[in-house]
């Protein structure tokens, strides 16, 4: 569990944490340790980055029961798109209501930030075009 721990950048408590709620598993040595496979560090990078967007840790788990499953129903697979969905327009809202405040902004900043917003959004779509291609 230390090595995970410090791979990851997260504490032996926090591992232990996500491991007794489902969100990470790990086999049992003869000895009782825990031993956590490749697999469960990309799912704890995963649970952190979801973490980081302020997802709440049973969306998290939801999120990665959908990663492993191969055979999702498909109203499970809408219910996710209406979600990314609405997420996406409060986005678009909250980049709507910062427009007064960039207008304040200096041409140099202005230029910045709409440039940073135009870089993401294209990565954005061209991640969603490769995933659905």
């Amino acid at each position: 569990m230390g090595e995970l721990a410090e791979i990851a950048m997260v504490s032996k408590r926090t591992i232990d944490y996500y491991t007794s709620i489902g969100l990470l598993s790990a086999e049992r040595s003869k000895s009782n340790y825990r031993i956590y496979s490749d697999e469960s560090l990309k799912d704890l990078k995963f649970i952190e980055e979801c973490k980081s967007l302020h997802y709440p840790l049973d969306e998290i788990k939801r999120k990665l029961d959908m990663k492993k499953d191969k055979t999702i129903r498909d109203s499970e697979v809408e219910k996710h798109v209406n979600t990314v969905s609405q997420q996406m327009q409060q986005l678009q809202n909250d980049l709507f209501d910062l427009i007064p405040i960039i207008e304040k902004l200096d041409d140099l900043q202005k230029e910045k930030l709409t440039s940073n917003i135009l870089m993401l959004k294209s990565v954005l779509t061209n991640s969603l075009l490769n995933k659905t291609s």
